[in-house]
């Protein structure tokens, strides 16, 4: 099976726990946001816990990623600037829009309206987090196209 078709089949059982656990729901969203409502950080705890053993796990036996054939390894990397602006434009979408990129598509595969303009809204950010990276990059890099980094190599920026 291809990386591509895993990731297809990945997304879809994400997708389907988001669905079934009521992920997709403002109201679930909210009652967290507002600390009502233990569910979604009891949700989210769980998540972080059975992932954390697994890779360790997964990490201290040797393994191999199945798709890749990478060792399961992960490198620390010390917060910056930027980790902190992320994380405060992630959270104040996450507080106007009760919802983040994972149930807005599926929001948008239940056929749920307002997760098309949620979904503009995050492709917005996107192109516009890559125009900005754009600028910043010399233009010997530029040619060779934009590049999302997933924060496992250190990173040098002019603007932190």
């Amino acid at each position: 099976m291809g990386p591509r078709l895993a990731g297809l089949g990945i997304g879809v059982a994400f997708g389907v726990v988001l669905s079934w656990s009521g992920m997709t729901s403002p109201e679930v969203i909210r009652g967290a946001l507002l600390f009502e409502e233990a569910y979604l950080f009891l949700f989210f705890a769980s998540a972080v816990l059975v992932s954390t053993l697994g890779l360790a796990l997964l990490r201290r036996a040797g393994t191999r990623a199945l798709l890749t054939g990478a060792p399961v390894s992960w490198a620390k990397e010390p917060v910056e600037r930027r980790h902190i602006y992320g994380s405060l434009v992630f959270g104040i979408g996450w507080g106007i829009s009760d919802a983040c990129p994972g149930p807005i598509m599926t929001q948008v595969g239940q056929g749920i309206g307002w997760g098309l303009f949620l979904l503009l809204g995050v492709v917005i950010g996107v192109y516009a987090f890559l125009r900005r990276h754009e600028d910043s990059e010399p233009a010997a890099e530029r040619r060779t196209g934009p590049r999302l980094r997933v924060g496992l190599e250190p990173r040098s920026h002019p603007r932190g």
